[in-house]
């Protein structure tokens, strides 16, 4: 999700007022604390959510097994492990201030971000997708399934007139809303766009015909469609527009803290424990995303010589 205007920031002026446990290394900041903070989104599920007083997910598990390694690697047997939840428009910030650790949360990758912090390996490939209501017009679907919505001649008015009426949702400030835009900009498309706070408010645009499509990511889509009390009137469609890793936050720098977490992302990769996390959370995947996800690790050798 991208925050541009609340992600730059981290100012020659604030770099310098910030406290010493702020811009110290990580591992050097849990190693004097003997605590680790992970930060999360508490509701992008399956990714990570809490119920309860219960932190969970696929990203969750994987900061789970981060922390154990943290343990292992700074002998710290008694390490408090501490899941701080975090707000959409604070996630990023929080990193780069020294308020978490890590953001377990994968955010993709962009230009803006990297200004102030840095990235793991990938541990997830996002694919957008579209959510419709059942009884969404077979033209509609057509076209955003990738198929002509018409059978005369393919030319730019054409297409329009099969878009033009039609309303998309997509999430406030992110990077679905710059891609739509940039696909309409190419096609030189006219079409309405909204944005919506969160996913609950982008099914229920759907739901009540105030979208004709909401736009996210494939994954998230069906986790929320499913547990919606729109379930049996809503349904994601399946082509797949664009694909992009997403990987979890860290502080910019920091190669040291950067190199164990990749070392646990490899290792469980390797091992098929990270395949295995994917299946609970997730479901299958997908060949194609089975094979990125192994791409994505880094080969997990004794020593380069």
């Amino acid at each position: 999700m991208k925050h541009t205007k609340r992600l730059l920031g981290c100012a020659f002026a604030l770099a310098i007022s910030l406290p010493v446990s702020a811009t110290a290394a990580t591992l050097d900041r849990v190693r004097s604390s003997g605590e680790i903070t992970m930060g999360y989104l508490p509701d992008v599920e399956p990714f990570s959510s809490k119920q309860g007083d219960k932190v969970d997910g696929y990203a969750i598990d994987i900061c789970r097994n981060i922390a154990a390694r943290v343990k292992q690697q700074l002998e710290l047997p008694e390490l408090r492990l501490n899941f701080q939840a975090v707000g959409d428009d604070h996630a990023v910030k929080a990193v780069s201030t020294g308020d978490v650790d890590i953001l377990c949360t994968p955010l993709p990758q962009t230009l803006a971000r990297r200004k102030q912090i840095s990235y793991s390996l990938p541990i997830y490939t996002a694919g957008l997708a579209a959510l419709v209501r059942d009884d969404a017009p077979e033209r509609l679907v057509r076209i955003l399934q990738g198929k002509e919505g018409h059978t005369g001649p393919t030319w730019r008015a054409t297409i329009n007139r099969g878009i033009a009426t039609h309303t998309f949702a997509v999430i406030k400030g992110g990077v679905t809303l710059d891609w739509i835009r940039q696909q309409m900009n190419k096609l030189g498309l006219v079409a309405k766009l909204v944005t919506v706070d969160n996913h609950e408010q982008g099914i229920q645009a759907v739901a009540d015909g105030e979208a004709s499509a909401f736009i996210s990511d494939r994954i998230l889509l069906t986790s929320y469609a499913h547990k919606s009390a729109h379930s049996n009137s809503v349904r994601v469609l399946g082509n797949i527009y664009e694909r992009a890793p997403v990987s979890m936050v860290l502080e910019r720098g920091d190669e040291d803290f950067r190199l164990l977490v990749d070392t646990v992302i490899s290792e469980m990769s390797e091992s098929g424990d990270l395949l295995k996390t994917y299946r609970k959370y997730l479901g299958a995947p997908s060949a194609a995303d089975e094979s990125l996800l192994k791409l994505y690790a880094l080969p997990v050798i004794e020593s380069d010589h």
